[in-house]
């Protein structure tokens, strides 16, 4: 990878003026903001405390299948629990690897990945060499993205960037390497990082960075069902979160549909 062709991208991005967007935006979130009921399908129900018990993953997964979310994401170690419980289910299993330092070794990586698919896993949210990333290492950052992308096969990959951690042109170059490393997303936060989660300006900005058919998650302190429209308006199209079983207002056959949502929260006054 060329090092200024790189940096040439990222302040071109950085320096675009953001789009006006319309009032119920569809881009990224695809027809069903529209056409369906509900924000269920954006949304992956989450547990990865590292004291997550058996019992709470049970109740994880049925209140998953409960609001028709578009997965369940946890640890390797729960990966054969949760298949075993959403067989027969249209419900994504997301586990993470490099969780939540990503500062092993790109091999580790790859095999955690791996090993995850075997056990049944459909996605592998991975965190980005971030370490690397601070210090411009990008061919570093791209190689250990593309191990575990070539590990798993053509299963989706999702890159968490650590936004937190990161300047805004750092956020940029990240989403364009994990974009070229073949990855199918970039994710905000592990949750676990003291700098903070997901913001509505990261989401944004990666967003602008990758375009509208890439994927853009946001995870890390989304505790209500009105920061996870805000973070769907932004340019998020899919939401990581442990809160959404209690978002009764926002699933189910008669919520609003996203677009709508959206709408609703863009037409409220402020305050």
């Amino acid at each position: 990878m060329n090092a200024a062709a790189l940096d040439q991208r990222a302040r071109e991005i950085l320096a675009a003026p953001s789009e006006a967007r319309p009032p119920a935006p569809v881009g990224w979130l695809g027809l069903d903001a529209s056409q369906l009921p509900g924000i269920g399908r954006y949304l992956e129900c989450t547990l990865l405390r590292p004291e997550a018990t058996s019992s709470q993953v049970a109740a994880l997964c049925e209140g998953a299948r409960r609001i028709e979310a578009a997965a369940v994401c946890v640890n390797g170690r729960w990966a054969t629990t949760v298949a075993r419980r959403l067989s027969g289910s249209p419900l994504r299993i997301v586990v993470v690897a490099g969780f939540p330092l990503g500062a092993g070794a790109s091999i580790a990586k790859a095999a955690e990945a791996r090993l995850a698919l075997l056990d049944g896993a459909t996605e592998i949210d991975m965190v980005m060499a971030i370490g690397a990333a601070r210090e411009g290492e990008w061919n570093a950052v791209l190689d250990d993205i593309a191990t575990v992308v070539h590990a798993v096969r053509g299963a989706i990959v999702k890159v968490i960037l650590e936004t937190a951690a990161l300047e805004p042109l750092e956020i940029v170059k990240a989403c364009l390497v994990s974009r070229d490393a073949g990855a199918r997303y970039v994710k905000t936060s592990t949750g676990f990082h003291p700098g903070g989660g997901a913001t509505v300006e990261a989401v944004s900005l990666m967003r602008r960075a990758v375009g509208n058919e890439f994927g853009v998650k946001a995870s890390g302190g989304i505790r209500t069902a009105e920061q996870a429209v805000r973070l769907l308006a932004a340019g998020a199209n899919r939401i990581g979160t442990s809160s959404a079983t209690a978002w009764a207002e926002a699933v189910g056959p008669r919520a609003p549909g996203a677009a709508e949502a959206i709408a609703a929260l863009r037409a409220a006054p402020p305050g």
